[in-house]
């Protein structure tokens, strides 16, 4: 393999894996976002789109923290809410 073709496969291969996910949390309503972008000002707010919605949202105060691919996935793809109990039988059938 030539110099200039193994310099492509390695940067390739390095770019591949690069990207950074994040959960970013609003203390002021509980909810979390999922992003792989996102802009913090100086202000401290921080702009992203949720990887759910797809919308872009503003959050003023937030936390934002630097996750693993498994749990954005998990984030983005919550597990279906348990089925509803069964009603009690009616005594009076």
């Amino acid at each position: 393999m030539g110099k200039r073709t193994m310099v492509a496969a390695v940067s390739l291969a390095l770019l591949s894996g690069c990207t950074t996910y994040y959960k970013v949390h609003d203390p002021t309503t509980g909810k979390d976002y999922y992003t792989t972008k996102l802009d913090q000002k100086k202000s401290g707010s921080t702009t992203l789109t949720d990887a759910r919605t797809k919308k872009m949202v503003t959050v003023q105060n937030s936390e934002v923290q630097k996750i693993k691919k498994e749990e954005y996935e998990v984030g983005i793809n919550p597990p279906p809410p348990p089925p509803a109990p069964e009603p009690a039988p009616n005594p009076f059938k």
